[in-house]
């Protein structure tokens, strides 16, 4: 079985609006509406999973919830790790599964997300809002982020591979405050 990999950058935007109207001049349509995401972060009480390099998130996006785990990631231009990914149909009782295991939210962040991609193409291009900054998040082949990041006018030492979580710790080191959750307030 071969070993599913994401393959990502984050590029900063300047507002949502204007990411709208990048990506829809480019092609990209909607293909999952804005939607509001909340994604818990699980670790032990060591925190041996972050201490390794691995991450398991639960995510609940409208009505769907999704389970994640992330590998170690490997080097180069992109984001890339293994991901493994499956439905969760009772969010309590999988967080409830977790808990009796011993892992509990570490670290929580929200984003609203709107899904764009073009015809005829697997790969995504993601439009996240968040509590820090607006980011589109190009997710594919990496010949097809290439492509794409420049087309979008975004040249190679701007894409981000840092973490959601990374980026707001850098966020609130920046702004002299003390770190929590990622969330709108």
């Amino acid at each position: 079985m071969k070993t599913p990999l994401e393959i990502e950058v984050k590029l900063a935007a300047v507002s949502a609006r204007k990411a709208r109207s990048v990506l829809h001049g480019y092609g990209f349509k909607v293909v999952r509406p804005r939607v509001f995401e909340s994604n818990i972060v699980l670790d032990d009480p060591k925190q041996s999973l972050r201490a390794r390099g691995l991450l398991l998130r639960v995510r609940r996006a409208g009505k769907l919830c999704t389970c994640t785990y992330k590998g170690l990631e490997m080097g180069g231009p992109h984001k890339r790790r293994e991901e493994r990914e499956f439905a969760v149909s009772d969010f309590d009782a999988c967080m409830a599964m977790f808990g009796a295991l011993g892992y509990r939210e570490s670290f929580r962040y929200e984003k609203y997300r709107t899904e764009f991609a073009r015809p005829n193409e697997s790969a995504h291009a993601m439009l996240d809002e968040t509590p820090i900054g607006v980011y589109v998040e190009l997710e594919g082949p990496a010949r097809w982020i290439d492509r794409t990041a420049k087309a979008l006018g975004y040249r190679r030492e701007t894409w981000i591979t840092a973490s959601y979580g990374a980026l707001y710790m850098e966020w609130c080191e920046a702004q002299g405050i003390e770190p929590s959750n990622m969330t709108f307030r």
